[in-house]
């Protein structure tokens, strides 16, 4: 079974390796209303197998009314993995915190494995495994194109990559195109006053980045994925005619449908677009990564 299909329950969660928090710091500005953090953790084992855009699973306090020890949730490791000075690998994960509004009583809940990893401190522990599949691969050809589109916590597998692929893929020359969409600027992981990381790649020649915001934030209209996409559409297109072009997308799970819309006006119609994209799909040139 694929990574891409599989299910939260269909993971093993044995061999479990205690990690320690090193850091845990808020990437959105105390004004936004997200509160998005990025953890720092060093995981308790001999050997180091963690690579950028894998997964690692956490396993938080599970619910005792359902019966539930763990709850289980994977999240995308944010950075190139690093060694610390004993050898024990370090990884940072980017985690959001959420809660949800119960369909039947209409109460609010804090999201378990979001708030339980957002309120741990430094020197505090947890348990991981994994890591698990690796969603992006960088092509074989180093002249490709990429088109990267992330929203949301989205990005940090994407900033991992795109890390990786300017330090430690050589002889990379391809070009590369991140569209990354969120409710407003301030939410703008790793581009906003207080984490600006992804503008370290702005100087380089193959790489482009462009913003999606939602028109109405405060009324949670959607991200504006036409106006980004659809400005350099005929672009697009004839990029996606060529053999060495890879679509990666990572986000929420409504952004496949939304992407859907924004595309099938570029292409003329629905069932246009669908077949192109069965077809770049199946030649492992549209892969998605959603949540």
């Amino acid at each position: 079974m694929s990574e891409a299909l599989k299910r939260l329950e269909d993971y093993e969660t044995q061999p479990r390796h205690r990690a320690t928090v090193l850091s845990s710091e808020r990437i959105t500005p105390q004004e936004s209303d997200e509160e998005v953090r990025e953890l720092l953790l060093e995981i308790d084992r001999e050997d180091s197998p963690y690579e950028a855009v894998q997964n690692i699973g956490v396993l938080a306090p599970g619910d005792p009314a359902f019966g539930q020890q763990h709850h289980f949730r994977l999240y995308s490791v944010a950075d190139r993995p690093e060694t610390s000075e004993t050898g024990k690998p370090r990884i940072k994960i980017c985690v959001k915190r959420v809660d949800y509004i119960d369909s039947y009583s209409g109460e609010r809940y804090a999201g378990r494995a979001s708030n339980y990893l957002c309120d741990l401190r430094p020197g505090d522990t947890l348990w991981t495994t994994g890591p698990y599949g690796q969603a992006f691969e960088v092509p074989e050809h180093m002249d490709a194109t990429l088109i990267l589109i992330g929203s949301g916590t989205g990005i940090a597998p994407f900033r991992a990559f795109i890390k990786h692929l300017y330090k430690d893929v050589k002889n990379w020359k391809g070009r590369v195109l991140l569209f990354y969409g969120a409710k407003s600027g301030l939410e703008m992981l790793y581009q906003n006053e207080k984490n600006n990381d992804l503008a370290q790649y702005y100087d380089e020649e193959t790489f482009e980045a462009f913003r999606a915001l939602s028109p109405r934030p405060h009324w949670a209209d959607p991200i504006a994925w036409d106006q980004a996409i659809a400005e350099r559409g005929d672009e697009l297109l004839q990029m996606l005619e060529k053999e060495n072009t890879y679509v990666y997308v990572a986000g929420l799970e409504e952004m496949s449908e939304e992407l859907d819309g924004v595309f099938s006006r570029l292409d003329d119609t629905r069932k246009i677009w669908r077949e192109r994209k069965q077809a770049l799909a199946a030649e492992g040139r549209w892969v998605e990564l959603l949540y």
